[in-house]
């Protein structure tokens, strides 16, 4: 077969032999091949005729129709899915084998027949202009700080222009969390951008019958650091596509860091919040010649910055507890009927009183959670033992699972009434001296099977004598070769 490059030879070699016949010879194709290129001009792939005609009969033409009416009615039904249907009510008529036939037309009717695609507008980015950012689960990633488990997000700051990026850990799309990933991220870029982008986050925008666009909270914060607030259309997340683009592009690069760590683990949130940090260092290196663009252009930021709480006021029941945000926490008896401030955060409360903070709470997350220290509530309950029995908060009275265990103990050996008397005792004696001392006190006779009480539990404590550490119990790794044995000789039967 003569090939476009032995024909581009021949014309050149015409116009420097004196004898065709050498010219065709050196071309390495016949005389009479080469008269005929040279009397059409053209190559062989110019003079090659379409292929319009089939070279086999089409296998789906007397089914064709019907096939054409379910993608007309059903545009997202795959080919496999069709074929198998007309396999189901056409036994024996379609082999396995006709599926990639079937593939083909079906590409073919899409591309000319077929519903429009959607399509995607490339946008123009200018330094400083505009900033997105969202919320993105990091669960998936198996992160664990301690050994224990770390389900939490990461609010993501992008740069459109740049795609300069950066992140803070939080635990919920909460306007706390919202203001304090922003806040972090602007004073980080040292500069504002002159807008910012968000999904429709029902912390920062109002419902589409409310007069306002954002709500007071999110206006306040963007006109203190004069931003425009950006919102997307209602289910279009490609409206804030590069900080989508980057969730992936950031989570990757996470899993891929972790892999070369080794493991998963970290101490400690710092640990962990360093580690991310270094990450974000390293994807922003590569780019730091359109960061400096946009940093020439950014706006200056303010004095200050805005206290990323809310600020509640509640009175403390009877009950020396407070609901904030659909969660109960105890608070120290004193404040019962007192008004307090509480400033709530996005990983904390903090309880003002008296213009003097007096106690510092882990935020719950989700709602209808409860919070109790028993410190709170101890001498209340020592001097009225009858009510722990019934308590609404009791499971949140067993700081260990030691003290469940001894419990438990003390009610299997005692009446009722002399077991919670016990257990309170002992409970007291852990909030007024130490609740560590206490519980390994308790390990001690929980291993030696001795008989727990609030007296030997309060004398092994005050003696200060050193408890025997736990001893580590080491479990040999089963021998599965048995079960082998036992599959092969199923096998064989």
């Amino acid at each position: 077969m003569v090939t476009d490059q032995q024909v581009r030879r021949l014309f050149k070699l015409v116009q420097t032999e004196k004898n065709f016949g050498i010219a065709a010879m050196k071309s390495g194709m016949d005389e009479k091949t080469a008269r005929k290129y040279r009397r059409h001009g053209k190559l062989p792939t110019e003079l090659k005729g379409e292929h319009t005609w089939r070279t086999r009969q089409d296998p789906f033409e007397d089914t064709w129709h019907d096939i054409k009416m379910m993608l007309e009615i059903n545009p997202g039904l795959e080919a496999k899915t069709i074929f198998e249907d007309l396999q189901r009510r056409n036994p024996g008529k379609f082999g396995d084998g006709q599926l990639r036939t079937l593939q083909r037309r079906i590409k073919v009717w899409r591309a000319s027949e077929g519903p429009p695609k959607e399509v995607f507008f490339t946008q123009v980015h200018r330094p400083g202009e505009l900033g997105q950012s969202d919320y993105t689960h990091m669960d998936k990633l198996d992160i664990t700080i301690g050994g224990e488990r770390f389900d939490h997000l990461i609010y993501h700051f992008v740069l459109t222009y740049s795609n300069w990026e950066t992140g803070t850990i939080c635990f919920s799309e909460c306007f706390e969390s919202l203001s304090q990933g922003l806040q972090n991220a602007l004073w980080e870029l040292g500069g504002t951008p002159e807008k910012h982008r968000t999904d429709r986050l029902t912390t920062a925008v109002n419902q589409p019958h409310h007069p306002e666009e954002f709500t007071r909270n999110y206006q306040d914060l963007l006109n203190h650091y004069g931003i425009k607030g950006c919102k997307t259309n209602p289910s279009s997340p490609h409206e804030n596509g590069d900080v989508e683009q980057r969730h992936y592009r950031f989570k990757s690069a996470v899993e891929q860091s972790l892999l070369l760590r080794g493991h998963r683990d970290f101490i400690d949130r710092r640990e962990y919040e360093f580690f991310l940090r270094d990450l974000f260092k390293q994807l922003n290196a590569g780019r730091r010649q359109r960061f400096q663009e946009e940093q020439s252009v950014l706006r200056r930021l303010p004095m200050s910055r805005i206290e990323a709480c809310k600020r509640q006021t509640l009175k403390v029941g009877p009950s020396s507890t407070i609901r904030v945000n659909h969660n109960v926490y105890s608070v120290d008896s004193r404040l019962i009927r007192e008004n307090v401030q509480v400033r709530l955060y996005w990983d904390r409360l903090e309880i003002w009183y008296g213009q003097r903070k007096v106690d510092t709470l882990p935020r719950l997350r989700g709602e209808g959670k409860c919070a109790i220290n028993y410190r709170h509530i101890i001498d209340s309950l020592v001097r009225k033992p009858g009510a722990f029995e019934n308590y609404r908060y009791r499971n949140e009275l067993f700081p260990t699972s030691r003290f469940r265990i001894a419990y438990d103990s003390l009610k299997k050996h005692h009446a009722a009434s002399v077991a919670v008397r016990q257990y309170l005792s002992i409970l007291y004696l852990a909030a007024h001296e130490s609740e560590s001392a206490v519980d390994d006190a308790l390990r001690l006779l929980i291993n030696q099977d001795e008989a727990i009480s609030d007296k030997r539990v309060k004398a092994l404590v005050l003696s200060n004598e050193p408890i025997p550490v736990t001893t580590d119990i080491h479990i040999p790794p089963v021998d599965l070769t048995c079960y082998d044995q036992l599959l092969q000789e199923v096998a064989s039967c």
